[in-house]
């Protein structure tokens, strides 16, 4: 660190020079690795206005104007969703925060009713809570219990059908087993891999018959529900107790925001709120606390880039970037399943794309080819036990022209390597 300070004009030209060469482009369009969205123009812009207003989002004392938008922003998301106008909700800083704050709701609502104040008491002693997941669910949700000392052994792992999507049938056999347990089911839509979403109906069905606690992991396949010619890929979503899912992702609002909803506002703040002599509330217009649902108390104002970002796009447009993702997909597979020597791994259903390239060893060197080609970037992962190139398309700027251009990169690099 130096010892002396300097211009401020001067600091930030260096930093954009040291940094720059070391940055991903994640933000443009044919940048295809992990879930990842782009920033919409007004999102981009709103979080510039946000870091230079500096809010502090805890409250209506502290930012009133914080607190109202994000109050905008959550009902303006649950009509998105289709979720339930009384659900309570926080903005938080991506899936695993909100699988974390969720799953702490239930927590607290499934030991209240075998008569144990979790908050009061804590873990020790208490009755086990049981966690029913499939063996697909994404490691938040392991973490998230690790964290809320519940344990990633609590689990009681169900089986996943070929595309990803949990084995219902077998879902009801695991919770049949100990249905007095206080638990909570783990459901999922948008497979990390597959793009593959649970059958939430079904399932929220079976759970709610042993008065378990649903939450729905939603990352980037919740947004299925914006769109009318896929929202039947999370029918019954409303049938769930909580929700959890990302706005840098789909959404394409800059990083850090994600959202997480409860159809138990009463356990949602009483796993998350506190107070304190010194702590001052909102006025009375402004009577919801933001910070009453959710883990942080200094938090920056998040709710001026999502409402920037589901101004600028509207109901038509979301529903149109959700669409317009999921059919670049599918034209990625397309073209490549007519490549000799190229398998596509997955039912495309959403925006996720597993292409093989015969061996292992082959699909990781046409990866390592790929990212170096520097055309278009795309990652690798494991799945059924096999090596696959996974393609996640979630920018709002791709075009057909950025996957035709992929797709021949792809085939040049594929083509080169033995």
């Amino acid at each position: 660190m130096p010892l002396e300070g300097s211009d401020p004009r001067n600091v930030v030209k260096l930093l954009a020079e040291l940094v720059e060469p070391a940055l991903v482009a994640t933000v443009g369009p044919r940048y295809f690795g992990f879930v990842v969205g782009g920033a919409l123009d007004a999102a981009t812009g709103a979080d510039i206005l946000t870091t230079g207003w500096d809010q502090l989002g805890f409250n209506g004392a502290t930012s009133p104007a914080a607190a109202a938008v994000e109050d905008v922003v959550g009902q303006w998301l649950k009509e998105v969703f289709g979720l339930p106008a009384s659900a309570s909700f926080g903005l938080v800083t991506g899936a695993q925060g909100a699988n974390t704050v969720a799953l702490a709701a239930a927590r607290h609502r499934v030991l209240s009713k075998v008569g144990w104040d979790v908050e009061q008491r804590g873990l020790t002693d208490a009755p086990r809570i049981r966690v029913v997941a499939s063996d697909e669910r994404h490691a938040t949700i392991d973490r998230a219990l690790r964290l809320l000392g519940i344990g990633a052994g609590a689990v009681d792992a169900v089986a996943a059908e070929g595309n990803g999507a949990i084995a219902v049938a077998d879902l009801a056999k695991v919770l049949d087993a100990d249905a007095t347990a206080p638990t909570i089911v783990c459901l999922q839509a948008g497979n990390v891999n597959s793009g593959a979403c649970d059958d939430l109906a079904a399932a929220c069905e079976v759970a709610h018959r042993v008065g378990a606690w649903v939450h729905v992991d939603g990352a980037f396949g919740l947004w299925a529900a914006a769109s009318a010619t896929m929202r039947h890929l999370v029918a019954g979503i409303e049938q769930a107790d909580s929700w959890a899912v990302d706005g840098h992702k789909w959404l394409n609002v800059p990083y850090d925001t994600g959202y997480v909803f409860c159809k138990d506002p009463a356990a949602h703040a009483a796993s998350m709120s506190y107070t304190a002599a010194y702590l001052v509330r909102g006025t009375d217009e402004i009577e919801r606390a933001p910070s009453d649902y959710v883990v942080e108390s200094s938090r920056r104002a998040r709710g001026f880039a999502t409402w920037a970002a589901l101004r600028e796009l509207g109901r038509q447009g979301l529903e149109d970037m959700i669409e317009r993702c999921c059919a670049l997909a599918r034209r990625f597979g397309d073209q490549l399943r007519e490549i000799e020597g190229v398998q596509i791994g997955n039912d495309i259903v959403l925006n996720q794309v597993l292409v093989s390239f015969g061996s292992d060893k082959r699909t990781d060197n046409v990866i390592i080819g790929v990212q170096r080609d520097g055309t278009c970037w795309m990652g690798g992962t494991t799945w059924h036990g096999r090596r696959y190139m996974r393609i996640s398309v979630s920018n709002w700027s791709t075009t057909d022209a950025d996957v035709d251009r992929s797709v021949s990169a792809i085939h040049k690099v594929l083509a080169a390597t033995p």
